[in-house]
């Protein structure tokens, strides 16, 4: 599996503090008066790549606390090249994602997802760019959720175009987020059947306070009482839970409703709900209400909570409130004062159908590895959902280190079970609460205030799936309920106990990518997620959408392709055994074995044949190109100590395991054999006052014509390549090296044998006599004996 380096707490290029706060001023200020406090966070840039998949992008992720009233994000993005401002790149468009609690499940290729697959949203913001290597972006969210959020970023899709490394100074778009956030303090609390009286000033506009809602509460009840005001009670309540309301939050207008009561059925368990009591504008004068609220709890419909408790066990809330002057839990009552008093008052019990809730089975967790997790039920795996009550079962995800995978559930009915009726399984997944719905013929999983998932099994349809990729931690419910299918639709069943075999687990990737993908395990800080990484033309977050995926004869042909194309070195093989070139032909024959068998085993789909480790064949295919390269030169050079092989071996293997793609580990021993062969080609010509080789036929025949197929062949390799064309240019790269090779290796050198002089010819500005032999190029100058007599 790969992994991503992450970024910390540093920064780099960071904004001004006071021109990072501009954004946060020009904002309306938050609707509760109190006491402010700013926080400031960064996060090292990074640079950006485009979107191919998930495994691409690049991660970051903060925490917002508790309180806050607004969070603003710096978005700043700037461009380099070669270590300095790229003011010549070209603009590509940013595409940031914001969620809260996870990752974001992002598509902006419109793959098409597997299927039971649930893809939550989240916030997105495109930033283009105002000036030419630099931009800022602002985003800005009033009372987010408190906890985790997750940012995501990176560029448009390219064209796919391989570029070799070192080549020339690549643009590179360095993204970094800022965060400013605005938290209230001193919050007042509300204790459930307290009242608390309040007078609000003619310069405040509103009152903000929150309870705790501990588990099994089916109900928030919240009441503004004995309120007095120069225009009757000119207030609206305000209810939302995790953080501050909002103007779309559930609000009620207390001029127009008396008792001014604001109920919340099914409210999330373990959370703060916020209270907020405004003032309609342009009222004159003070005004004094009390406040309170009541709590329901489900396992008791007909008992409200007591209004005091001993311990904090009992509500099961956190042992801080956020509050300086808050109560502790088992304590007295604080001193009253005017403007806030706290005295029990009587709880109207009221009667709701569904207030009533069933025991929650809790699911023992057996963690295997990385996200695979599995959730394995007492008493189980199969379960009975009996036709009065629902079966209900609870799946916690632990907090940031469970959100990086995906949450699979499955559901499979057991037909024996049903005694023919027709009897239809439900099960709705919901996130911090039970969905317990009091109509029992209904069939949904939502509410004005809650959405979860619906799943249902019947004799038909016995298997039912749901994926959800980046779930948000916390407890997850499954309720399960049996219904049965009448004429006038679902109908409670009777003496019919449905059997359903119930599988939750926690797994990497969806069904591991499939054959045509590789599940990554990424890693941003301390962070860790899963991604899907695609081949074949496959698409999608599963590696299932085949709209642009190769087929198999299309796999056939480019494993064919790039494998036979390296027979081309059978003639280069043969020409270096007949020249009594041997280590030459060994290193052609140990090039062309793992060429072949490394492109066989690097093929993207599913025709791939690997004999030996990918990173061995990788390594030794690469070697043996350039090997190929060092031992052809310097048999042009006509330089025969085996010093030279080996060191260019040493030299070229330590290359390799610096860099094995960069650009000066192919130019760089290319160069340095070449040097050595103009050097040794330089010495026989001043030696011998004339030019070698010396014959014309040589370098029109076999040295030029090799040199323009090695250029070519580089730069193919160099500048045409892409991934859509890969196939069929690298096969003609190795048609055109090995080509190369067969022209540029010289000739077997033959013995020396004496000749009759020659008739004078004139030659690099020089009257000479050759020998024959050195002539035609067959011989070196040196080996041979030259009897003739030569006049300038």
């Amino acid at each position: 599996m790969a992994r991503r380096g992450g970024g910390g707490g540093g920064q780099r290029l960071p904004l001004p503090l006071p021109l990072l706060l501009l954004p946060l001023l020009l904002l309306p200020p938050p609707a509760a008066d109190g006491l402010f406090v700013t926080d400031y966070f960064t996060r090292t840039p990074r640079k950006l790549s485009p979107f191919r998949s998930f495994a691409s992008i690049e991660l970051f992720h903060f925490h917002i606390p508790e309180d806050t009233v607004i969070a603003v994000w710096n978005l700043i993005t700037f461009k380099e090249q070669g270590g300095t401002f790229g003011d010549q790149c070209p603009d590509r468009s940013i595409t940031v994602y914001f969620r809260s609690g996870a990752p974001s499940v992002i598509n902006p290729l419109h793959t098409h997802f597997p299927r039971d697959t649930a893809v939550p949203g989240s916030f997105a913001l495109t930033l283009t760019w105002t000036l030419p290597n630099r931009t800022t972006g602002v985003f800005n969210v009033t009372s987010p959720l408190p906890g985790d959020w997750f940012l995501a970023a990176h560029l448009p899709k390219d064209e796919g175009k391989i570029s070799v490394k070192g080549l020339y100074e690549e643009c590179q778009y360095l993204f970094q987020p800022q965060l400013i956030v605005q938290r209230l303090v001193n919050i007042a609390v509300l204790y459930p059947g307290h009242v608390t009286e309040q007078s609000m000033a003619p310069h405040n506009r509103s009152c903000l306070y929150k309870v705790f809602v501990p588990s099994y509460t089916s109900r928030v009840l919240v009441e503004v009482l004995q309120c007095r005001g120069a225009e009757g009670c000119p207030l609206w309540l305000r209810v939302r839970a995790k953080a501050p309301p909002l103007h779309n939050s559930t609000t009620l207008d207390c001029r127009e409703h008396t008792p001014c009561q604001l109920a919340q059925d099914l409210p999330f368990w373990q959370h703060w709900y916020y209270v907020l009591v405004e003032k309609h504008p342009g009222v004159p004068g003070t005004v004094s209400f009390q406040v309170t609220v009541h709590l329901t709890d489900c396992s008791r419909p007909s008992l409200a909570r007591p209004p005091f408790l001993p311990s904090s066990a009992s509500m099961n809330m956190p042992h801080s409130f956020g509050s300086a002057g808050g109560l502790a839990l088992g304590d007295s009552p604080p001193p009253t004062s005017p403007n806030d008093t706290k005295h029990p008052v009587p709880i109207p019990v009221t009667s709701h159908a569904g207030e009533r809730c069933w025991p929650v089975r809790p699911t023992l967790r057996n963690e295997l590895d990385t996200f695979s997790v599995h959730f394995y039920i007492f008493f189980g795996p199969n379960v009975s959902v009996p036709p009065d009550r629902p079966a209900v079962f609870v799946i916690n995800l632990l907090p940031v280190l469970d959100s990086g995978g995906v949450l699979n559930l499955e559901l499979r009915l057991n037909v024996s079970s049903l005694c023919g009726e027709n009897v239809t399984v439900f099960g709705c997944l919901n996130h911090e609460v039970p969905l317990t719905s009091s109509d029992n013929t209904s069939v949904t999983c939502e509410t004005e205030s809650l959405a979860g998932f619906l799943l249902s099994v019947n004799a038909t349809a016995s298997l039912s799936r749901l994926r959800i990729p980046y779930p948000q931690t916390g407890s997850w419910y499954l309720s399960l309920r049996s219904l049965c299918a009448t004429e006038h639709g679902f109908e409670p069943c009777t003496n019919v106990t449905a059997e359903v075999y119930l599988r939750a687990y926690l797994s990497p990737c969806i069904n591991d990518c499939g054959i045509y993908g590789q599940c990554k395990l990424l890693r941003t800080n301390n962070y860790l997620y899963a991604a899907c990484e695609c081949k074949a033309g496959w698409n999608g977050w599963g590696c299932t959408d085949n709209a642009e995926a190769f087929s198999y004869g299309f796999q056939l042909l480019s494993t064919l392709l790039l494998c036979l194309s390296n027979v081309m070195f059978v003639p280069p093989v043969a020409i270096a055994v007949r020249s009594h070139y041997l280590l030459e032909a060994a290193v052609y024959i140990f090039t062309m074995f793992f060429s072949t068998f490394y492109h066989a085993c690097d093929q993207p789909g599913i025709v791939v044949f690997c004999i030996m480790e990918y990173d061995v064949l990788q390594f030794c295919d690469f070697l043996g190109s350039l090997m190929s390269v060092w031992v052809t030169v310097i048999a042009m050079a006509r330089l025969q100590p085996i010093v030279l092989y080996l060191l260019g071996a040493m030299l070229l293997s330590m290359a390799l395991q610096m860099d094995r793609h960069g650009l000066w580990n192919l130019l760089g021993p290319s160069l340095f054999a070449l040097g050595i062969m103009a050097v040794a080609w330089t010495a026989r010509t001043i030696r011998r006052r004339h030019c070698y080789p010396p014959t014309w036929k040589r370098w029109a025949f076999y040295l030029c014509p090799g040199a323009l197929i090695a250029v070519a062949a580089v730069l193919l390799y160099a500048f045409v390549e892409t991934e859509e064309n890969y196939f069929y240019i690298h096969s003609i790269w190795h048609l055109l090296i090995a080509g190369s090779v067969g022209f540029l290796l010289p000739p077997r050198a033959k013995p020396s044998r004496r000749l009759g002089p020659l008739p004078r010819r004139k030659g690099c500005g020089y009257q000479l006599c050759v020998n024959e032999q050195e002539e035609l190029g067959l011989v070196d100058p040196a080996v041979a004996s030259i009897n003739s007599i030569c006049t300038s």
